[in-house]
């Protein structure tokens, strides 16, 4: 089932934690197909997404298979945080089943938004340590020749995400 919805004065913790299950049954479903990411390991993607969302400090998040030795993706989901406007809100799922992942490791990447790289160093420390993990800085893995599909979202009281699927070729 597919909704729009526009943005109400305040998105809660609750609806973060909305959108970010959403996230989570797509990573649920990666593990069904792939064996990866664990499911230990998915609840804290999901909690970090809703903190940060919540705040309005996510950039993009990244979750996929990709080749350490090119440090380029093989599968790769996107979730650009998005407000205001016309926000889709789509069932999770729809994910390609047919890429073979074997050799391949999960890896996460994650961006910032503006209004957290205006925070003071003091205050980046303090929304990181809430995290439920701490992540190390890295080169973003390149997604050169592949298809790429976007125009699904995740969404609750005026904030969400869209998605894009990136396959490499």
């Amino acid at each position: 089932m597919t909704g729009s919805y526009t943005r109400s004065a305040s998105f809660t913790i609750t609806d973060a934690r909305y959108v970010g299950g959403k996230i989570g049954a797509d990573l649920r479903i990666l593990h069904n197909y792939f064996g990866k990411p664990s499911l230990d390991t998915i609840e804290n993607y999901v909690e970090e997404v809703a903190l940060l969302l919540r705040d309005g400090y996510l950039g993009t998040v990244d979750y996929g298979f990709r080749d350490s030795a090119t440090n380029s993706w093989k599968l790769r989901l996107r979730y650009t945080a998005t407000l205001g406007g016309q926000l889709t809100d789509a069932r999770a799922g729809n994910l390609p089943d047919s890429a073979d992942l074997a050799s391949y490791g999960f890896h996460s990447f994650l961006t910032y938004s503006n209004k957290f790289l205006l925070l003071t160093s003091s205050e980046k420390d303090k929304v990181k340590g809430a995290l439920p993990f701490s992540r190390t800085t890295g080169e973003e893995p390149s997604a050169l020749a592949g298809i790429s599909t976007a125009g699904h979202g995740y969404a609750r009281n005026g904030a969400g995400v869209a998605r894009g699927v990136y396959v490499a070729s």
